[in-house]
C-alpha cells in the first residue's frame, strides 16, 4: 500500500497487479522476483525494486519531491521511527496478527503490548506535538507507517479503540479518509 500511494502522490504512472492468491502467483511475477514477496516494481530499464520503502524513494525520486513529501520525511526522527516500524514492530505485528505462522511460547498478546511500546508509544508521542509526522503537512513517512498501524488495528478493532492513543487514532482515521489511500484501495486487474 505504502509503494502505491508514494506512486500515486509522485505522480508516477504505473501498471498494478492484484493477486488472487499469495499461493498461486504469477510466473511473470516470479521471473521479476523469485523470492516472490510483494511489492515488485519492474523499472523501464529492466532493473526489480522489491521493496516497498525502496520503491518509495525511486518513486519521489522522479519528480524531484516538487512537494517535499520525501524531504520532510528525512529527518532523524522520522528515520528512527521508520526503522522502528520496518523493524521491531513488523517483527511483533507479524506474530500478533498470524499467531498460527510463528511458533512462539509468548502468544499473540505479548506480541501487541510490544508492537505497543516499541512503536506506537513513541509514535503518540510525536502526534500529540504535530498532526502529520512531515509537520503540519503529511510527508512520506506517513505514508510510510500508517499501513502497518492499519493492520494491527484491523486485527482487533475494538481492543486498538479502547487502546489510550488519541492522536495515532486520529491520524490512523485521517489517513484512512484520505483520497490517496482511497485512490490506491481502487482493485486492479487480477493476476
Amino acid at each position: 500500500m505504502r509503494a502505491r500511494m508514494a506512486l500515486l502522490q509522485a505522480g508516477v504512472e504505473y501498471q498494478a497487479h492484484e493477486l488472487t492468491s499469495l499461493r498461486d502467483k504469477p510466473a511473470e511475477m516470479l521471473a521479476l522476483s523469485p523470492k516472490g514477496t510483494v511489492p515488485v516494481l519492474q523499472l523501464p530499464a529492466c532493473e526489480v525494486l522489491e521493496q516497498s520503502w525502496d520503491i518509495m524513494c525511486w518513486a519521489y525520486g522522479q519528480n524531484s519531491d516538487k512537494d517535499t513529501w520525501w524531504a520532510r520525511a528525512q529527518s532523524s526522527e522520522n528515520k528512527s521511527l521508520v526503522a522502528l516500524c520496518d523493524g521491531e514492530f513488523k517483527y511483533h505485528l507479524d506474530r500478533y496478527k498470524y499467531p498460527q505462522r510463528y511458533s512462539d511460547a509468548r502468544g499473540a498478546e505479548y506480541h501487541a503490548a510490544q508492537a505497543i511500546a516499541v512503536f506506537l508509544q513513541p509514535l503518540e508521542t510525536l502526534l500529540q506535538t504535530k498532526p502529520q509526522l512531515g509537520g503540519t503537512t503529511p510527508c512520506a513517512a506517513d505514508i510510510g507507517m500508517f499501513p502497518f498501524v492499519r493492520q494491527l488495528a484491523a486485527v482487533q478493532p475494538a481492543w486498538f479503540e479502547a487502546l489510550p492513543l488519541p492522536a495515532v487514532k486520529t491520524w490512523l482515521a485521517g489517513w484512512l479518509a484520505h483520497p490517496l489511500f482511497e485512490k490506491a484501495m481502487v482493485k486492479q486487474k487480477l493476476t
